[in-house]
């Protein structure tokens, strides 16, 4: 077995959150998921906040680390356990002032491990490197490939994270280059049988 886990990220837009909590939920008790992130890029503090209220507590109470993408001034007053920032975020020093030492905050890297380099010795709790495949969830400025991954855990200690375009069938090649953790999106809100199948088939093609 693999020590790969599974990452979680919203949809872009959760135009029903009543529905998606049931569906949320029905996803993460289908098998062992590490982390979400709420990933909401276009929406205000206002909705964001309300929405998160709702589906955050589904997975903290399943054991379940809930990261703001982005928004690190929102994280404490809404309890959640960390952010995940972008190169364009708030910088890792002043988020990690905004939010003390036991948060958890991980910094998107693309495909540059000078990057990656750069957040370990910040501090960061963990590293992103992605895209690794076309994906429809958000544009991708930055391809990384998997040679990226398994320098990476060969020589640093601190966790890496790949994202992008990740599903089912080429989620065991991820696993196998190196990635602590699989960012997932579309392959589980999208899967034609659920979210709940969806993590079903990524969690089996991560064993193998």
């Amino acid at each position: 077995m693999t020590k790969t886990r599974l990452y979680l990220i919203t949809p872009p837009a959760i135009p029903d959150v009543d529905a998606f909590a049931r569906e949320l939920e029905a996803a993460l008790k289908a098998g062992s998921v590490a982390a979400l992130q709420i990933r909401l890029k276009d929406i205000s503090d206002y909705d964001l906040i309300n929405i998160t209220k709702v589906i955050a507590p589904i997975a903290q109470n399943l054991g379940v680390a809930v990261l703001m993408n982005d928004r690190v001034q929102l994280v404490k007053s809404l309890k959640l356990d960390g952010a995940h920032i972008g190169q364009s975020d708030m910088p890792l020093k002043e988020a990690r002032a905004l939010l003390g030492k036991e948060a958890m905050i991980g910094v998107t890297c693309h495909n540059s491990r000078d990057l990656a380099m750069d957040a370990a010795e910040a501090g960061a709790d963990y590293v992103a490197f992605g895209a690794f495949y076309p994906t429809t969830t958000k544009e991708v400025e930055h391809m990384a490939d998997l040679e990226t991954l398994n320098i990476w855990q060969e020589t640093i200690e601190i966790p890496c994270v790949a994202i992008g375009g990740i599903t089912a069938e080429n989620a065991r090649d991820v696993a196998e280059a190196g990635a602590d953790f699989i960012a997932v999106s579309g392959a589980v809100w999208n899967h034609p049988e659920g979210a709940a199948a969806g993590v079903k088939a990524l969690l089996a093609a991560i064993a193998g």
